[in-house]
């Protein structure tokens, strides 16, 4: 079966960041992640462009805010980020989440995209 999990050895000289292993990601720890709207406005952007430089997702808080909002979702399993040349990339990690607790992604981004049109409605 695929999974989202990062490998555990980086490859010598590289930079690597520290990721659960899926057995570790518990559900209150993705729920807390997800109950931010800065930190499910970065979810909402990955699952629908992909993944994503930090700096191609515009929140309106400061750098170092952001910095601690990716690291909230890195540390509790929702997202996998990776150095590629000088870019810190991000992505959900879909199957870790889904293997582990099914349906809950889509039920988040479904329920965040019906509060965001209503709230447009008003």
């Amino acid at each position: 079966m695929p999974t989202d999990t990062p490998s555990a050895a980086a490859p010598s000289g590289s930079r690597s960041l520290e990721h659960p292993p899926r057995e570790d990601i518990r559900l209150a720890d993705v729920l807390h992640a997800l109950a931010d709207p800065m930190r499910l406005r970065i979810v909402r952007t990955l699952a629908a462009e992909g993944e994503l430089n930090c700096a191609d997702i515009e929140l309106p808080v400061s750098k170092s805010t952001c910095t601690h909002h990716f690291r909230v979702l890195r540390e509790h399993g929702v997202i996998q980020q990776l150095y590629r040349g000088t870019a810190k990339m991000n992505r959900l990690r879909t199957a870790d989440l889904e293997e582990l607790f099914p349906g809950l992604i889509d039920g988040v981004l479904r329920a965040a995209d019906l509060q965001a049109r209503r709230l447009e409605a008003e």
